[in-house]
Order: C-alpha cells, then structure tokens, then sequence
C-alpha cells in the first residue's frame, strides 16, 4: 500500500526534484547564447570580463550577470580544456551561486562545476577563495582550472604549505586563491596577531567554494585549529601542587574509573583550600573563585596523575622523561605528551624535569571561521546524510544534482560472517577471483594497519601484483587511484586515500601522458605518444567494460553512511557499469558496539557454519540505523564545541576588530589618554570614596598605587591635610600631574616617535592579555564541567564566568598599557623594528584518533623557531642522529615513504 507521501512524490515529485527543475529555464537561457559566444574571437571572448565588471560597477545586481557569465566560461572551457559543461553540471553551478551545497556523484566533474560560480563571484574583485582538503590538490585544480580563468583575464593564486608571507599576500591578492582549509584558518589567525595592516596576507572572506565539502565542514570541524608557542616556566607550582595531594585522605575524593573521572569531595575541597592559602596560591575564600580557575585546572590535573594514572601501565618513566604507553597495543609512544597540563602534573608526579607547557596563542573552529565568508558554497559526492547539520550550522541547504547519465552500478547486500578471520578469508578470495576474471579492483578499509595486514595476506595467498595506499602521500597517491580501472588492477586502500582523483575505466590519459612522456618535448613524436596511450586506454576500457565494470570491496562499514557511499560512489562514473559489496564480521567495531551479542546468539541458534555468510537487507538497515546513532552523536559532539566556541569567538570578534581599529587609527593619544584618565577615576573612586571623610581616606595606600601604576611620586597625603579640599580636587591634581608627563615625554622623544610607541605598546599588551585570557578560558572549561554535579549547567556558568574574566582582561589592558607607556624609555633616536610575531607552532588534532595531524608538537609557523633543533632540509637519511625531533605523522626521513611512526618510529616503540 503506498503512503500519502509516496503518492504525493510519485506525482510531484520530491522537494529536490522540484527545487532542481526551477534551473531548466536558466539552463536554456545559457544554451542559447552558446551559438552567439562560439563565433566570438578569443580576445572578444576576453574582453566579455572587462564588459561585465564595468556593468557591476554601474550597479547591476551580480545575479543578473549569471546567464551571460555562465555561457561565456562554458565557451572558455571548451577553447582551454576541450571539455564543455554539460547542463547538469551547469545547474551544479547555480546552486553553488545561490550559496548552497551540490551534492554531485563521483565522476559528475565537480571540479569543472566549480569555474562557474568561482568567474561569476571573483568579477566583483573581492577576491575567492577555493578551498581544497589537501595541497596536491590545490595546486593540481589551480593549473587546470587556472588555464580557463587566465583565458579570460582573471588572476590565479595558491597557497600551499612553506610559502612566505610575501608569497601568500601575492596569492590572496589574485582574483580567485585555491588553499587547504588548514593554511586559511592559520592565516588567518596569524594575520591577527600582526602590528601592521601591511603585514596582514589576506584582505577578507568574500566568498569561500569548498571542495569535499562534507570533510572539511564535518569530519574535521570536531576539533579546532590551534596556534601554540611554548609558556613560562610554572615547574616551581606543579611541584608545590603535587606535595598536596598525598596528604589527603581517602574520603577527600570520588574515583569514577568507568568513566576515567576524578574529583574532590566537599571535605578535600576545604582542606585543599587550607593547603592553598597557606602555600600562597589562593585568592580570595574559595577554591572555586573565578580568580582561581588556572588553580583548580592544576589541582585536577595534579589528582588525575596520582588517581588515575598507574606508572608501567599507563607511562613509565624513562631516565628523565615520562613516555605514554599506548592503551590498546601496549607500546611505548616516544614523543606524545598528554595535553592541558597533564604530562606536566605526571613529571611532578614522578620527581622528573617538568617540561614548559604550550600557550595557546590563538584558535578557531572551522565552524566559525568559514562562516566569516559573505558567501559559502560547496560540494561533494555525499552530502545528504548530513543535510540538518549543513542547514543547522552553516545555512546551507543540500541540493542533489541529478547524474549526468543514469547510473548502472550494482549495490549489493552486505555480507556479514561471524568472525573477522572467517570475512577476511572470504575478501582474499574474492579478491583473488576478480583478478583472474581481469575485473579492477578497489578495496576499501578502515585504517592503514588494516591496509596492510590484507595486503600480507594476499601475499601469502600467493597475489604478487596489487598496490596499497594509505591517504599520506597525495600525489602518488591520485596517480595510482587513476590507475585502478585498469582490467585486472588490485588496489588497497583506506576509505580516503586518493580523494579528488576520479578512476576512470581503463586508464587516465592525463596521468598516463604526465607519467610516461615527462622528457618528451612536445612535438609529431609526443602527439604520435599521446595517441597511442589514447588507443591503449580505448583497448583497456572496453576489456574492464566486458569484466563487469570498476568493483569497489568495503572490508567494514564505517561509523559514518557517508564515509560508505563515498566509496561506492567510486564506481559506476558516467553510466560505466559496476559493483559494490560490503564484507563484514561481527567482530567489527561497529557491529561489536551495537548489539553483536544477540545477532552472533542467533546465528549460532540458526546453525550458520564456518565460513558461511548471512545475506539479507534487514541487515543493512540495522547497520543504518546503528550507523544514523554514531553520526547524532559525533553531531551532538560538535555542536557542544560549538557551542562554547562561539563564546570565545564573540569575544575574539571585539579584540580582532578592536585590533584593526587600532592599528588603522593615525594616532592613539586619546585612546591612551582615555586609558589613563578611566584609571585614575578607578584608583582615586577605590581610595577616596564619595562619602567618606578626608580622615577615612586611604592616601598611603593610593599614592604607592599612583607610584606603581603612573610612575608619579605625588604628595597626596600633605594635600588631603588642606584645609578644605576634597576628593576632586585630588583627582584633578593627579589628572593634571599625569598629563604633563605625558606632555613631557612626548616633548623629550618627539610627536612621531611616542604615537609609534603608543600603538606598539597597546597592541603588544592586547595580545599578551588575550594570551592569558584564552588559557584561563581553557582552564575555566575544565573547571565547569563539575558544576553539572551543583545542578548548574555548566555552559551558562561558562558563558557568565567567561564574560566576568573578559571585563577583568580590559581592565588590565587599561592597568597595563598605562604602566608601560609611563615607564618606557627611549634607548636609540630613531623607532626599532615591529617586534617579531613569538614563537608559533600548528595543531589540528585528528577527531577519531586524538593524534596531532602536524606531528609531534605541531608544525612550525614561524621560519626562526625549530623545536628540534635540526632543519629537515639537514636530514641525513642515513644517519638517524642527524634527524633530530621527528613528528609521528612525518614521512620517515629515511626515505622509505612510510610514515615515522610505522617505520623507524615503530622500531623505537618497540626498543
């Protein structure tokens, strides 16, 4: 029986059907100038730029221009890359216009979808940026793309890692930028810690296309980006904190070791406070006073080493270090720290030399900083599943494109064995056969170690020819995911390895042609070349075609549906036949987490056999609906980053703006001014109030505070003995005391020179507050997650404490700057050099795993700053001494294209 809503569909069709045919119109109109653009000149076609910029700056609307703008690159594209957009591909690049998702299958040409709206939004001048998952692919997509861009008079620039900042403002400055999601956010958050507008690299967030949209908005938005720089010296305060923390008795904590959690009971609390007072470290009565949340990060921190953390189980302590011992396989991880001050809390712990801590200096989520951009659009092969969480977070609605020809892929049922031993010899198996019958194939797995461990498996079965690969290194990588259509090809790979690389059936020309005829110049020879490799793929393809098409094999499902169609997604491009099938076990983690216990009961009741597979759609969708819980909760758990997030980030707005102002203004004087005067007030209000008699006035207390603050040494004392005098008289004296000073200095070291000063001492004094400001954020969210325990919620708690302490911050910036600028000398004639951004390192930590993506202590931002001490350009490959600090995730510098931590990493683990 068909439901209402089913009819109504069938009818109507669905909401996207509808949404999609609202294109046809504008799809004829573009259509219909293709004649009137073809018989164009290529500098007429060219000079169709100026045309349209001259018509937006006369005020038409940047829409009006879509049809003209659309044909005109479609036309370009057929002159630079022999490729015309088909109409489909065409309504792909409306919805990116309108600031939408497009959800096109792999092989649909995203890539050449994306010239569309990135020609029609880079003729305002704004600057676009094109946002790519990988560096490969930035500068890949930016030669090819580029050549119709540049055809029709747009400039071109990439950023890839390593380029100065000289280089990167050149690249923003272009028309259209193609960078990763990582390098714009780190500019970004470095162009913020500048002194001057002029050192700035990027001039503004117009419009963002993001490429794999789902990756860079989903996957890696469950952690933010950090900028790091190494902190002062607190050994001396782990230490005094440690020695607290066995004199406390059993009943002064609550161990909870289910849920890896420790806390103080109310007892502990008070006698942790008595102990604090005592040793100097509290201010104010309680322990749990806003003054005091980088204290209490330590005294949890301090009890978690003692409580939770087991020495030869969790760490052990190697001559002067403490080494993390990895929970699931047992090995030693050289090189790891915990983070937040943990490791610290372990080396006190065990009498070893604390490590300074890393600062955070700046950080952002992904979340926030794409949604910066006036315009945000993106697209990938699987969007759907995650369609409440585009719209929810970004806005963004997810339209899906229909296939430019209909799909002919074979979806089969998963199936599922008992254990993993008994799925993994029936992949060998199939494997095996698909490659007899000549039919390519891709298989897909979870994790490298997995990569690898059927890739010895199949070695021993006797398969010699298969590649494996493991999403490290890009550009081998694309060039042997373009290979995997040809007839009897076996490659392994992890879910991700090679993506934005299409497999085409038979072979790539384009990679075919850049591998083997490097050294051919161009020329009869290489067009003779070029030819015959087009033949040989012809030949290829239609043996693949005869074979059954691209067979894509998944090892497991992955805890996210996305993830999976993408890899089905691989097959069956542009009406090719094809096949995809999931093998799995219930030995899985997916299946191990949902409820395997009862289903291997019943297979047991149902008599299923060694080696036997149970195949059925039920299956399917209880993995769906198992697989539809993990993405609600890997959801819930972004949002709730977000959620905090988006407190610092309205704080980070006001400093970040406040900064601009700061450094746009032609003078500061009567910012500081300000400053100086709104202090005085504070400090005269403080020691002197209204009501008070001249004999209640604290005039010892303030003129010391008048000494420390404005470096002035005023008799207050003998002018509150005046007969008659009262508290505004004093304000005005010390008022006019301060600003002759002023006048001075600015006399003494000229006008130009003290504005200079001024601006260099407020906009260093902001940073080092915000500095401050954002560890005791971190601290402070640490702290308020146990106040869930008082019946608080906790992100209330957070959002009013975090105001209270960004007031305290301006308060200081007041207090600070005054200081400074009433004490600061001038040591040469002439102003020094801006001051030097401070040491800089970049993390991004990987979501599932918890891993740096950078390596070990994150990657350097800053061209003087080497942690190791050693260059990587200096790297012996034979001599391991010359390597120094290796990062786990680094290509091992021994040049076996492992990474360290599976190479000589791994042998170190295990020594």
């Amino acid at each position: 029986m068909v439901s209402f809503g089913g009819l109504a569909r069938k009818l109507l069709g669905s909401s996207n059907t509808r949404r999609v045919r609202k294109y046809d119109a504008t799809v004829r109109a573009v259509a219909a100038l293709e004649p009137e653009l073809a018989a164009l000149s290529d500098d007429a076609l060219r000079d169709r730029t100026r045309q349209f910029r001259e018509q937006l700056a006369a005020g038409t609307p940047i829409d009006d221009l879509l049809i003209p703008a659309f044909a005109t690159v479609r036309e370009a594209a057929k002159r630079t890359l022999g490729l015309r957009h088909f109409d489909v591909q065409m309504i792909g690049g409306m919805v990116l216009s309108g600031g939408a998702i497009a959800e096109m299958r792999t092989g649909e040409g995203k890539t050449l979808v994306g010239t569309l709206p990135v020609y029609l939004s880079a003729l305002e001048g704004k600057g676009v940026h094109v946002v790519t998952v990988n560096d490969y692919l930035a500068t890949r997509d930016s030669a090819q793309m580029g050549r119709v861009y540049n055809f029709l008079g747009l400039t071109v620039g990439v950023i890839t890692h390593g380029l100065t900042d000289d280089q990167r403002r050149a690249a923003y400055a272009c028309d259209i930028t193609y960078a990763t999601n990582n390098e714009l956010g780190f500019d970004y958050l470095r162009d913020n810690m500048k002194y001057e507008r002029e050192q700035m690299v990027q001039r503004g967030h117009h419009f963002a296309l993001v490429d794999e949209v789902d990756s860079i908005l989903i996957d890696e938005a469950r952690t933010p980006l950090i900028i790091s720089g190494p902190l002062e010296d607190r050994s001396d305060l782990y230490r005094t904190i440690d020695s607290f923390i066995p004199q406390l008795a059993p009943e002064d904590y609550e161990v909870d070791e289910k849920q890896r959690q420790v806390s103080f009971t109310e007892d502990g609390t008070e006698k942790l406070e008595r102990m604090l007072e005592a040793a100097g470290h509290l201010h104010g009565p309680s322990l749990y006073d806003i003054e005091n949340v980088t204290i209490v990060h330590h005294v949890n921190n301090a009890l978690k080493a003692h409580k939770l953390f087991q020495r030869d189980k969790d760490y052990i302590v190697r001559g002067d270090e403490i080494v993390i011992i990895d929970e699931f396989t047992g090995r030693m991880m050289p090189g790891r720290r915990f983070s937040e001050g943990l490791h610290q809390a372990l080396e006190a712990k065990e009498g070893v030399t604390v490590q300074p801590e890393n600062q955070t200096l700046a950080s952002i989520t992904f979340q926030n900083y794409f949604r910066m951009y006036g315009k945000l659009a993106g697209m990938t092969g699987t969007a759907n599943t995650e369609a409440a969480e585009f719209g929810d977070i970004y806005k963004l609605d997810v339209v899906e494109i229909p296939t430019n020809l209909p799909i002919m892929r074979k979806d089969e049922d998963d199936e599922v064995y008992r254990t993993a031993e008994e799925k993994y010899r029936a992949i060998a198996k199939e494997i095996t056969a698909a490659a007899e019958r000549r039919q390519p194939i891709l298989v897909g797995t979870t994790s490298i170690e997995k990569s690898e461990m059927l890739a010895e498996r199949l070695r021993k079965g006797g398969l010699k020819n298969f590649q494996v690969l493991n999403a490290r290194y890009h550009e081998q990588e694309a060039y042997i995911v373009a290979q995997a259509g040809v007839p009897g090809s076996v490659t392994i790979a992890t879910n991700m390895a090679g993506r934005g690389t299409d497999i085409q059936l038979g072979g790539n020309l384009d990679m075919r042609v850049e591998q083997e005829l490097a050294e051919v110049p161009e020329g009869p020879e290489r067009e003779a070349a070029i030819q015959a490799i087009r033949a040989d793929i012809q030949r290829l393809k239609e043996e693949a075609l005869a074979a059954g098409g691209l067979y894509v094999l998944a090892t497991e499902r992955h805890e996210s549906r996305r993830i999976d169609n993408q890899l089905r997604g691989r097959s069956g491009r542009q009406g090719d036949p094809g096949l995809s099938k999931f093998y799995l076990s219930l030995q899985d983690d997916l299946m191990r987490i949902f409820g395997s216990d009862r289903m291997d009961a019943m297979l047991t009741r149902l008599g299923l056999k060694e080696d036997e597979a149970i195949i059925h759609p039920w299956i399917n969708k209880a993995l769906e609906k198992a697989q539809k819980k993990v993405e609600a909760r890997n959801f819930d758990i972004r949002k709730n980053l977000l959620k905090y997030d988006d407190v610092m980030n309205d704080q980070r707005k006001v400093i970040f703006e406040q900064r601009l102002e700061l450094m746009d203004a032609e003078s500061l004087d009567e910012t500081v001014t300000d400053m100086r005067h709104e202090l005085i007030e504070t400090l005269v209000a403080r020691r002197m109030p209204e009501r008070a008699y001249p004999e209640q006035w604290e005039t010892a207390e303030l003129t010391e505070e008048i000494r420390e603050h404005l470096n002035l040494d005023l008799p207050i004392a003998e002018w509150a003995a005046e007969e008659g005098i009262d508290d505004a008289d004093i304000r005005k004296r010390i008022l006019d005391a301060s600003d002759k000073a002023a006048a001075d200095k600015e006399e003494r070291f000229g006008k130009d020179v003290m504005r200079y000063i001024e601006r260099s001492v407020v906009l260093q004094t902001i940073d080092a507050l915000w500095r401050e400001h954002l560890v005791n954020l971190d601290h402070l969210r640490s702290a308020v997650g146990f106040r869930g325990y008082a019946q608080r919620d906790p992100l209330n708690e957070y959002k009013s404490e975090a105001f209270e302490l960004f007031q305290t911050m301006l308060e200081h910036l007041r207090e600070r700057t005054t200081q400074q600028l009433t004490r600061v000398e001038l040591v040469r004639p002439e102003p020094v050099a801006e001051p030097p951004l401070p040491f800089m390192q970049a993390h991004h930590l990987d979501a599932t795993t918890g891993e740096d993506e950078f390596g070990h202590g994150g990657e350097r931002l800053t061209a003087d700053f080497n942690p190791a001490g050693t260059d990587r350009l200096q790297r012996d490959p034979e001599h391991p001494e010359t390597w120094g600090e290796v990062g786990r995730n680094e290509p091992c510098p021994c040049g076996s294209g492992k990474k360290f931590k599976h190479c000589h990493g791994a042998y170190a683990q295990i020594a």
